[in-house]
């Protein structure tokens, strides 16, 4: 991981065309703050006038549901890690994905190929009939979807059923979900997918199984068969970088939004799979990852309660570490605890988080809803915290697959021993919200100040996958960013940066995007001080 804390695990990397610019347990837990681990010796920095004048002006819109919908989606608010492509798009661009590409949809609001048989309608029937699209929508999202019901098998159901519109689409879907991420005042996304997948899944069901992992490994690299999978990977990240930038017309007059957004990939492995399918995936996105510098890691999805995953899973986390001491230039980020009572046995609760930290050398976990059933999870919690493995938190969607909201979520006890958290959407689209609503969510429901939101901001970069060092020096406590010597004279927002500091931007896209977002802070103060 890139952060303040640790040392870079691969070499910088040039900025990418096409992909951004230069710039009830719980309740008894004491309250503290959001983002990174206390440091002794290190006290908090002091809070600004333009940050008391804000947090005063959002004090005083707490009432007001319109001012306080303003006042989160204006706010600055870092990047987006946790974010899985075909899940962010707006259900509606997808449905016309689909109504662009001829597909039908069948009885079970499938989207199949034509033409368009018995049981079948076409996609382009949801043009003019509104209640053959809100049917499409609702199969396709959590729209409508009861509150008081388990929302797990529907929200997964979800991707069967939209999946062929996302084909050959991928570019067309960044353009979509990266426009969404400017407009919400983000300044970063990495996002999930899975990079040729077809023919990672046939050169595993090539070389089969073999225990031995360095066995294994070897059996793929002979013959050059990774690397070719390797560079179709490439050369699918080339074709969807040209469809961005045709979808997104970054090269006329009037570019969209999202052109100017850094975007960053990560490598799905599907952990629901055989062993060596598993394997496999995760060889191909880390030796990506070491090769192709808009790809930064992997991560393990599909439902982690699935039959394989529980089974599997302490084998997929000796995979990682495995696969990671061959790959160091690959980071790691883990779903990990996305499960709750009563959704597996109480002895699947026990383990998971703790092997993807310990064995897995996972980097960051995403969700992580059931720590305090893991082993010993205060000791956990304290090696997450002296580590600086940060928790990806999308609330919307751990309400939605496991139930888990308010006091029964782990977000106090995170913040009790100072695990790093980030503020994270998962599958917007899906969940039919924003990052600004997860914003407004933990404000209210945590009764968080205007400082901690600001620092759960900060953190969405500090500890995203960036190239370069940090804006931050080391050791800052919590609300205590502190810049580093380059810049400690500099007040973003006042200006342009010292001569000094301004190398120290040029030379790290992190610092980059991280002053960005410190200049957008100041000018979000500017207009709300005053105000309340």
């Amino acid at each position: 991981m890139i952060s303040i804390h640790r040392t870079a695990r691969r070499p910088k990397s040039p900025l990418l065309a096409g992909f951004g610019g230069a710039l009830a347990l719980l309740t008894l837990l004491p309250a503290a703050p959001a983002t990174a681990a206390p440091v002794p010796d290190s006290a908090p920095r002091a809070v600004t006038s333009a940050e008391r004048a804000t947090a005063a002006y959002l004090d005083a819109a707490r009432n007001s549901p319109a001012r306080l919908a303003a006042f989160f989606k204006e706010l600055p608010k870092g990047g987006d890690l946790h974010n899985h492509l075909s899940g962010a798009v707006t259900t509606e661009y997808l449905i016309k994905l689909a109504i662009d590409d001829g597909l039908c949809i069948d009885a079970t609001m499938t989207a199949v190929a034509p033409p368009c048989g018995s049981g079948t309608r076409p996609a382009s029937d949801a043009r003019t009939d509104s209640a053959f699209r809100q049917q499409i929508v609702r199969a396709w999202s959590m729209q409508d979807f009861p509150d008081n019901e388990s929302g797990h098998d529907h929200f997964f159901d979800t991707f069967g059923k939209f999946s062929m519109a996302t084909w050959y689409t991928r570019g067309k879907m960044l353009a979509n979900v990266a426009d969404t991420v400017v407009k919400q005042n983000q300044f970063y996304l990495e996002t999930l997918v899975s990079p040729a997948s077809d023919s990672a899944k046939k050169l595993a069901e090539t070389v089969g199984y073999d225990a031995d992992l360095a066995a294994l490994h070897r059996k793929l690299l002979a013959g050059g068969q990774l690397d070719k999978v390797v560079d179709e990977a490439v050369k699918e990240a080339d074709d969807t970088d040209v469809q961005f930038r045709e979808t997104a017309h970054c090269d006329t007059p009037r570019p969209a939004p999202g052109c100017r957004l850094p975007v960053r990939w990560i490598s799905q492995v599907s952990r629901n799979s055989s062993p060596a399918r598993v394997f496999t995936q995760i060889a191909v996105g880390m030796r990506l990852a070491e090769r192709d510098p808009r790809f930064v890691a992997v991560n393990l999805v599909q439902p982690e309660d699935g039959e394989i995953s529980l089974r599997d899973y302490s084998l997929h986390m000796r995979m990682v570490k495995y696969l990671g001491r061959q790959y160091p230039g690959a980071h790691v980020t883990l779903h990990s605890g996305e499960l709750a009572p009563g959704l597996v046995k109480p002895e699947d609760l026990t383990f998971h988080i703790n092997e993807a930290v310990r064995v897995a050398g996972a980097e960051r976990i995403g969700h992580g809803v059931d720590l305090v059933h893991e082993d010993n999870w205060q000791r956990l919690a304290r090696t997450m915290a002296r580590r600086h493995v940060a928790v990806e938190v999308p609330f919307s969607s751990n309400k939605q697959i496991l139930g888990i909201a308010g006091d029964d979520h782990p977000f106090n006890a995170y913040r009790r021993y100072g695990v790093p958290i980030v503020l994270a959407t998962d599958d917007p689209g899906v969940s039919r919200i924003d990052i600004s609503h997860e914003y407004q969510y933990a404000a209210k429901t945590y009764d968080l100040s205007y400082t901690e939101l600001k620092d759960l901001a900060r953190a969405s970069l500090e500890y995203a996958f960036r190239d370069g060092r940090s804006l931050w020096t080391a050791g800052s406590a919590p609300s205590g960013y502190r810049p580093v010597a380059a810049c400690r004279a500099d007040r973003p927002g006042d200006g342009s940066p010292s001569a000094r500091c301004a190398r120290f931007l040029a030379a790290s896209p992190k610092a980059a995007t991280e002053w960005r977002q410190e200049v957008a802070f100041a000018a979000f103060e500017r207009a709300h001080s005053g105000r309340a």
